[in-house]
């Protein structure tokens, strides 16, 4: 079963890069484009129909694929980066500012992601694509310090690093060629199911009018423009909201099926 779902996310998280790779030079139909009636149903020259100002719902569902991967992926790196160098930086502090990041990062944890990168949106005064990156990876940041906190205090307790020290290893090089290497593992997987949750939270932020502004087509964007025709017109919510749900399940299973494989990696005799 389990890699059934991993062969499954790959196959839909495939999908959904090479659609946002193939709408840098090529959709359907234009994002402005009014090339359709008013709410119209699937027909041959628009096959998830229109919007209603009659543009095609199938080229901006398209589009929000590529910004729901970059803000994911952008989110993913942006968050790892400053998770990780927090983390490492608590773990070598002294007792006193270890416990103090500790309660930071405990409290940073205690607000929803979303909460938090609504906030950061709302004070840069400035509603964008960028901003919503930087918005839910310093948000998720938190998460990832602690992570990486606890994962490098367990490993500079292990006797090869003693040893690397007594030969002279400078702490630098320990965190490169020892620290980093051991917690990698975990982490990407905790960075990969951090992108589920950042594709999410791009969509909820587009949706309350905090993310990439027009014409970007966010799938939170366009659940938005369309709830208030749901019972007439009910694809306009079912093909961006279908999208939604399967990126994010797919990553999810990439995510799992990824911890599967390393942990059997780490567990096979060498």
């Amino acid at each position: 079963m389990k890699r059934l779902t991993w062969r499954l996310g790959l196959l839909v998280l495939g999908l959904n890069l090479a659609v946002a790779l193939l709408t840098l030079f090529w959709t359907p139909w234009p994002l402005d484009g009014m090339t359709g009636g008013r709410l119209a149903g699937p027909s041959v020259a628009h096959w998830a129909g229109t919007d209603r100002l009659g543009r095609d719902s199938l080229s901006q569902v398209m589009v929000g694929a590529r910004i729901a991967l970059t803000v994911g992926v952008g989110a993913a790196c942006v968050g790892g980066l400053i998770g990780t160098l927090v983390g490492i930086l608590a773990a070598f502090a002294q007792a006193w500012l270890e416990d103090a990041l500790a309660a930071a990062f405990d409290i940073l944890i205690a607000f929803p992601t979303l909460l938090l990168a609504m906030l950061i949106v709302a004070a840069s005064k400035d509603a964008s694509l960028v901003s919503a990156i930087l918005a839910i990876g310093i948000a998720m940041s938190a998460i990832i310090a602690r992570l990486v906190r606890v994962l490098a205090r367990r490993v500079l307790a292990l006797d090869f690093i003693t040893a690397a020290r007594c030969c002279g290893a400078s702490w630098p090089r320990i965190v490169l060629t020892h620290l980093l290497p051991n917690i990698a593992p975990t982490l990407l997987v905790a960075l990969a199911l951090q992108a589920g949750l950042a594709v999410i939270a791009e969509a909820s932020l587009s949706y309350l009018g905090l993310g990439a502004p027009p014409p970007n087509a966010s799938w939170g964007q366009l659940l938005y423009q369309a709830q208030a025709t749901v019972y007439t017109a009910p694809l306009g919510v079912l093909v961006p909201g279908a999208a939604l749900v399967a990126l994010v399940l797919a990553i999810n299973f990439v995510a799992d099926g990824l911890r599967d494989r390393l942990d059997a990696e780490a567990e096979a005799p060498r």
